[in-house]
């Protein structure tokens, strides 16, 4: 298995209507692509001065998984979303 976590901290001029679609456009990603195993998403609720906003947190049963929902038009459509709030993007993708 292959856990895939993305976290990111948005501009300070981005609303929270804009945050939440964010969040919903990532949550619906599990519904469109196959090859998702889980996918949990949420807000941060501690606040502290290292915290990002939101993180994302998607299990693939292998790298070949992974590669395929990295390239489908779906997840490309939410990464450019993302792409254009965020001031800031991290991931990490690690065996499970």
């Amino acid at each position: 298995m292959i856990t895939h976590i993305v976290i990111w901290k948005y501009r300070a001029d981005v609303d929270a209507g804009v945050r939440s679609e964010h969040v919903k456009l990532l949550r619906n990603l599990a519904s469109l692509i196959d090859e998702v195993e889980s996918l949990s998403v949420g807000g941060d609720v501690l606040k502290l001065p290292r915290s990002f906003d939101t993180g994302l947190v998607a299990v693939f049963r292998d790298r070949a998984a992974l590669e395929a929902y990295t390239v489908h038009p779906e997840h490309i459509k939410v990464v450019a979303f993302g792409s254009k709030i965020a001031e800031q993007v991290a991931s990490v993708d690690f065996e499970s």
